[in-house]
């Protein structure tokens, strides 16, 4: 009979929702985790997957990282009995010096705080990926688009010789 490994496969974490407009937007230096402190109702939502960071940003007040603008949509059977604000400001979890660092950078260098991800973590905690960020100007933007395009070609080029 085989054994039983003891051990806990360790899975990937489990993506809810991404912000693919913030990597075309702004050119992404470093990233950092952070938690999120939600109410129950926004936790049944997230499970459903009912969340956008499409006009999200996240800033720094009192010495607290706050994210702004993520719609989650409540669900219809999740609260009868509260009222839910889908678009409220959540409060972000992250160590002081954490924190201290990120304003420096912000106000010295002019960074931005851009959410790029939510997923779970050990399937019950909700993280999301901060990306610390310099808006990119039109002519970068346009720069990424013909990059793209031209991977997309070269592909079809080599999909075609390959097939004769």
């Amino acid at each position: 009979m085989a054994k039983k490994n003891s051990k806990k496969a360790k899975n990937p974490p489990a993506t809810i929702t991404r912000n693919k407009r913030a990597t075309f937007e702004f050119k992404i230096e470093d990233k950092i985790e952070a938690g999120l402190e939600l109410q129950g109702w926004e936790v049944k939502s997230l499970r459903m997957g009912k969340v956008t960071l499409a006009d999200c940003y996240v800033y720094i007040k009192h010495g607290e990282a706050f994210m702004h603008g993520c719609t989650v949509q409540p669900l219809n059977t999740a609260s009868t009995h509260v009222v839910c604000d889908p678009i409220r400001t959540k409060k972000l979890l992250l160590k002081r010096s954490e924190i201290d660092k990120l304003e420096g950078l912000i106000e010295r260098q002019g960074y931005t705080l851009v959410p790029l991800s939510l997923y779970w973590r050990k399937g019950a905690w909700v993280k999301v990926e901060i990306g610390l960020g310099k808006g990119k100007k039109d002519h970068d933007k346009r720069q990424d688009t013909k990059e793209r395009e031209w991977k997309v070609e070269q592909s079809r080029v080599m999909k075609k010789s390959r097939l004769g």
